[in-house]
């Protein structure tokens, strides 16, 4: 487990240092006037004037060659300077932290519904075939799956929040505020959970020592609880990394609907704008919040399934 561990930090650096580079490098290659846009995010300038945007240039150092701007912006990065905004020439790095603490609660909140949901209701569907919680999680999970985000937060706004009057509909600080992007963003992890769930548990039923502890005259709920769900759940947990990542990628949408003060608004914003340091370092954060998921989860899995070690 240990080398496993050493193995995998060891590919952390040079996985985000080849990430960073694209990231820094990308936007820049892809053409555009950078210092034109910026000046037009500011002013509306139609057609801003060359000198200004020969200052700008300078003052944003884009005049410099293309490496010798991700050399400096890596240095920076390397003592936790993530560069100043072109827009407002604040520093990155507590803007984009602060949002990613955002995130981070809201895909966390996300995923323990998902799994609150998704558990028992896998769990129940493949312990009673063909009944209705075995067709719900066929069908409301066909539904479920195909619905994207930004369809399901306006309407859980309109029935929830405009129609019903129940909830407010934008904003984040409160418990109140935090329940509809929590559920519209929980919606599909929760059926994936649930399918996985169902599909897994299916398996440890079929599996020779759940039939003999049927045989031995074990209850249903203690064959459940001591058989089945510990297999269903180092499978869960095996997805755990993906479902966050895929989590926050989806709260990109969910927070531009809700308003919540996120990453996923914050890259939104910076992307409108063509903010390139705050779009790089939200980036680089995702890739590594992500590889840091997966390593987590690999990890826990290991350690609670015999058979991968």
């Amino acid at each position: 487990m240990t080398g496993l561990l050493l193995r995998r930090l060891a590919l952390i650096p040079p996985v985000l240092l080849v990430a960073s580079a694209v990231v820094f490098c990308l936007p820049r290659l892809l053409g555009g006037n950078v210092t034109r846009s910026v000046i037009r995010s500011r002013s509306l300038a139609s057609a801003p004037d060359p000198a200004a945007e020969a200052r700008l240039a300078a003052e944003l150092g884009l005049d410099r060659p293309l490496r010798d701007q991700y050399l400096a912006w890596l240095a920076g990065a390397l003592r936790g300077d993530l560069g100043r905004s072109f827009t407002t020439r604040a520093p990155v790095a507590p803007d984009v932290l602060g949002a990613t603490g955002v995130s981070a609660t809201l895909a966390l909140l996300a995923l323990a519904v998902a799994l609150a949901i998704g558990l028992p209701a896998g769990v129940l569907a493949a312990d009673r075939p063909g009944r209705l919680a075995d067709r719900a999680v066929d069908r409301v999970g066909a539904v479920a799956l195909a619905v994207p985000e930004f369809v399901v937060g306006p309407a859980l706004v309109l029935l929830v929040a405009v129609w019903a009057g129940w909830l407010p509909a934008l904003g984040w600080g409160t418990a109140d505020r935090a329940v509809l992007p929590v559920l519209t963003l929980a919606l599909f992890p929760a059926t994936l959970a649930a399918r996985l769930v169902r599909a897994e548990t299916r398996t440890a039923l079929a599996h020779p020592s759940t039939v003999t502890a049927v045989a031995k005259g074990l209850s249903r709920r203690r064959v459940l609880g001591a058989h089945v769900l510990p297999r269903s759940l180092t499978a869960v947990l095996a997805e755990a990394g993906p479902f966050l990542a895929g989590t926050l990628g989806g709260a990109v949408v969910v927070e531009v609907v809700f308003d919540v003060p996120g990453l996923g608004r914050t890259l939104a914003e910076a992307i409108g704008s063509r903010d390139l340091p705050t779009i790089q370092a939200g980036l680089v954060v995702v890739i590594a919040v992500a590889m840091l998921l997966t390593l987590a989860t690999e990890l826990a899995s290991r350690a609670l399934d015999p058979r991968l070690r």
